[in-house]
């Protein structure tokens, strides 16, 4: 019977969506945008096992602040609260995801890596770092409550 064959579930004439450009580190190319679905996108686009720490601490944030705003911003996922301003955020590098708490000075245990950024704070996950979730629930709970970044509307 000749003729183009479809992917089973594509309508005719759709094309497939184009894959997320992986920019410097391997960090997707997400369009700006608010809400669950431009993160999901971003966690679907991280490559190789960067996306399951993206897994981890998207479900580990949704458990913790269940009335999180998210967004994409800067080719980012942004986590926050609509009164408190943006508490986290996380971007994928060559050999590690990096997670950032605006308020990270303010968290205890405080998070190991420095900043230049005042009050900011980093935890990086490695690709065969354990994580432990108590603790990062801990810092996410933490930075939820406090006055986070208002660089951009939450």
């Amino acid at each position: 019977m000749g003729g183009r064959r479809r992917s089973p579930g594509r309508a005719a004439g759709k094309p497939a969506a184009a894959k997320p450009r992986l920019l410097a580190g391997g960090n997707p190319q997400i369009a700006k945008a608010d809400g669950d679905a431009p993160v999901q996108a971003y966690i679907a686009a991280m490559p190789g096992w960067k996306r399951e720490v993206g897994r981890r601490l998207d479900a580990i944030v949704v458990r913790t602040v269940p009335h999180v705003r998210k967004a994409v911003r800067w080719n980012s996922p942004f986590y926050g609260t609509e009164d408190r301003g943006w508490f986290l955020g996380v971007h994928c590098l060559t050999k590690y995801v990096k997670v950032a708490f605006f308020s990270g000075t303010s968290l205890r245990p405080l998070p190991p890596v420095e900043s230049k950024n005042e009050g900011t704070r980093y935890f990086h996950i490695r690709e065969h770092d354990e994580i432990d979730e108590d603790l990062v629930a801990s810092w996410i709970r933490q930075a939820s409550e406090l006055p986070g970044w208002k660089g951009f509307t939450c």
